[in-house]
């Protein structure tokens, strides 16, 4: 694997390159960094050239004072494609980097072969959670939680990395030890709740980006489940819906095979 550091868009990303074949775009979410995708990549080995950056601000990534919504990030992506002469490529998001990747695909579908959205509800569509979870405000109120939360870091995403995966079992000890450096620290606390903090942004993005005419795969596991699906449904040309089972929110670390699978089959209409 290949670590670089690449400029786009008036920032500098971390990114984690491997593999040859048809490249796939992957964006993590909070609290996490490209390592959340580390159990799914040795199943694509020899089939799929990997691009894994850390987003804007996040992890290895430059810290960043602004630009966590939807539309900046989607030109963060796009400006990392043309530095690494990717023409065209699948795209698999979760969580907090799923309306970049929408509005990455909506924009410039000629760009986008395939999109594979996990565990995510998107702004500005109805359909959602009818009552936000609990940390979505306290993560929007600007300078509260990294105020709060500064040297008690390890203790709050713990609490997030296990109630996110199935039967409460964690992650890898390499891979929690891993997020918890990437958000220590009242800047790179900071960092990560902007992504919370644009969420107003990012419904404006996603209502302005149009429909999806790219084929595209909306995957639920025991958070979000078919949210995603139906909200997508109105603006999606060519959807589909899958339910993992087994699997809490952290769909790659509880079952990187179901997520491989995707990926290498471009299955349609199966569970796991």
């Amino acid at each position: 694997m290949e670590f670089r550091r690449i400029e786009t868009n008036g920032t500098e990303l971390h990114v984690a390159l491997d593999g040859a074949g048809p490249p796939v775009l992957f964006l993590h979410g909070w609290p996490h960094t490209w390592q959340v995708w580390r159990p799914v990549l040795p199943l694509l080995t020899g089939a799929r050239r990997v691009v894994a950056p850390d987003l804007r601000g996040i992890g290895d990534s430059a810290r960043a004072a602004d630009g966590f919504d939807a539309g900046t990030g989607a030109a963060d992506m796009l400006g990392l494609l043309d530095a690494l002469d990717v023409d065209r490529t699948d795209v698999v998001a979760i969580d907090a980097g799923v309306p970049a990747a929408f509005v990455l695909s909506a924009l410039h579908p000629t760009r986008i072969r395939r999109l594979v959205l996990l565990e995510a509800t998107l702004p500005g569509l109805p359909g959602g959670f009818a009552t936000p979870p609990w940390w979505f405000g306290f993560h929007s109120a600007p300078g509260l939680a990294e105020t709060v939360l500064e040297g008690h870091e390890g203790a709050y995403l713990d609490w997030f990395l296990t109630a996110g995966t199935y039967e409460r079992r964690g992650v890898p000890p390499a891979i929690r030890d891993a997020f918890v450096r990437a958000y220590t620290g009242r800047d790179a606390l900071r960092c990560g709740f902007g992504y919370y903090r644009a969420a107003q942004q990012n419904a404006e993005a996603v209502l302005a980006a149009g429909r999806l005419t790219v084929p595209t795969v909306a995957v639920g596991g025991d958070t979000v489940g078919d949210l995603l699906h139906r909200q997508l449904r109105p603006v999606t040309d060519d959807l589909t819906g899958e339910l993992v089972a087994r699997s809490g929110h952290l769909i790659p670390l509880d079952r990187p095979d179901a997520v491989a699978e995707l990926i290498l089959n471009d299955s349609r209409g199966a569970s796991w």
